[in-house]
């Protein structure tokens, strides 16, 4: 599967080499790569380069690597964390703000829920409030954070994205409300009047792509977003860590 390396640019070679294999297929998510003193004979290269090289695949969202006697590099399904995790520390250096976020958000989740009202079957439509009823439970349920919600109102988006049929609009969907979780703990948007509105938007939403009405769904999403932005500027922010995405 491999050749050995240009020695003028081993640790490149390596990255691009094994990254050439899982793109192409014939690395496949779960498969394990070999061990480094056997990737090290099959690149003939050094043990330190090879852990660079798997060290900045780790950081690509390629693989995983695990420890103990069953460890190893894991192929990874793709995932959005890199492109989440650098989304973060631009809004932590302050080179993205939350307008810059909301007018991204505006440009693409109105097209979303238009798109997802021409193309949801019924299947769609039974998931989609399945999701909305979890949502309603949660705002009920007295153990239930609002992070609970704010989660699961994310998980909705998602899905919406997903009905939509394009890729792109899921992974930047995924990328941009994993984003918006991860700041949860920056702002106290947690009051009950405030969550229950973003229920009654949802309920609405839903109730637009369920009927096909495409440019509805658009208009109560673009209203959802530029209302949902205004919370969180009109909210006191607070000193708290900054915690990954789990919208998945």
């Amino acid at each position: 599967m491999f050749r050995k390396t240009q020695h003028n640019r081993v640790f490149q070679d390596l990255v691009d080499q094994i990254q050439d294999a899982i793109v192409d297929g014939r690395l496949k998510p779960g498969d394990k790569l070999p061990s480094q003193r056997e990737l090290v004979d099959m690149f003939q290269t050094s043990r330190a380069s090879i852990r660079e090289a798997l060290r900045v695949l780790e950081q690509k969202g390629l693989i995983e690597v695990k420890l103990g006697v069953s460890g190893g590099a894991i192929i990874k399904t793709a995932g959005t964390e890199p492109l989440t995790d650098g989304l973060m520390l631009l809004l932590q250096q302050q080179q993205v703000s939350l307008d810059h976020l909301t007018e991204f958000r505006e440009s693409i989740e109105g097209d979303v829920a238009a798109l997802a009202s021409l193309r949801a079957n019924s299947t769609d439509i039974e998931h989609l409030e399945n999701l909305l009823a979890r949502a309603g439970a949660i705002l009920r349920e007295s153990d239930r954070t609002p992070y609970d919600f704010i989660r699961m109102d994310i998980r909705l988006h998602i899905a919406l994205a997903e009905i939509a049929g394009n890729p792109v609009f899921v992974a930047v969907t995924r990328m941009v409300h994993e984003t918006i979780l991860g700041l949860y703990d920056r702002f106290t948007f947690r009051r009950q009047a405030v969550l229950e509105e973003n229920y009654r938007d949802l309920q609405s939403i839903v109730t637009a792509v369920k009927a096909g009405r495409s440019e509805k769904a658009r208009e109560l999403a673009l209203d959802h977003v530029r209302r949902f932005n205004q919370h969180m500027k009109n909210e006191p922010q607070r000193p708290a860590p900054i915690r990954r995405g789990e919208a998945s």
